[in-house]
């Protein structure tokens, strides 16, 4: 499975937003400014996290983007999901009923092998994202990064912490 890096730039967003004091919005600007992101092309995938109830958008000076929920109630595969959308990855197109050896439909009630592999795996690989929350992310965090964040979010054009 291949995710597209939006996916990586969705969730260190959700994590830098973590940040944020309570209530306030960051500006699109300033969460791109962070990872040296395009901004135009991250303000689609933050549109994506807002219509899926990950993020919520606020306009005018003051406006930009803030968590929409508390970061322990946010999982990796909400990002995920808003980002890539929720289809499972593999879709069985029941070949073992097409060809010259082509088993009846009345034999095949059940998935077969391949396909009951390929959706366990998605089932555990679902499971996995869904027990990592925002906050966890959070957690595990030095307290040096988080004080960066911190620093940025507030004046992204002043001085930084230095990593120590």
């Amino acid at each position: 499975m291949k995710l597209s890096q939006g996916v990586e730039w969705a969730v260190h967003c959700c994590l830098l937003l973590t940040h944020a004091e309570d209530g306030s919005a960051v500006p699109r600007t300033t969460l791109a400014g962070y990872y040296g992101l395009p901004d135009a092309y991250l303000a689609k995938h933050l549109k994506s996290l807002v219509r899926s109830g990950v993020l919520a958008a606020t306009s005018g000076p003051r406006g930009g983007f803030r968590l929409a929920r508390t970061p322990d109630g946010i999982t990796v595969l909400d990002i995920v999901e808003a980002i890539e959308g929720s289809a499972p990855p593999f879709v069985c197109t029941e070949i073992r009923q097409r060809g010259a050896c082509a088993l009846p439909v009345e034999r095949c009630e059940r998935p077969c092998g391949v396909a009951q592999v390929m959706y366990d795996a998605d089932r555990a690989w679902r499971d996995s994202l869904r027990g990592v929350t925002v906050a966890g992310l959070r957690d595990g965090l030095p307290d040096t990064l988080r004080e960066r964040a911190r620093t940025w979010i507030k004046d992204p054009s002043g001085p930084l912490p230095a990593f120590v």
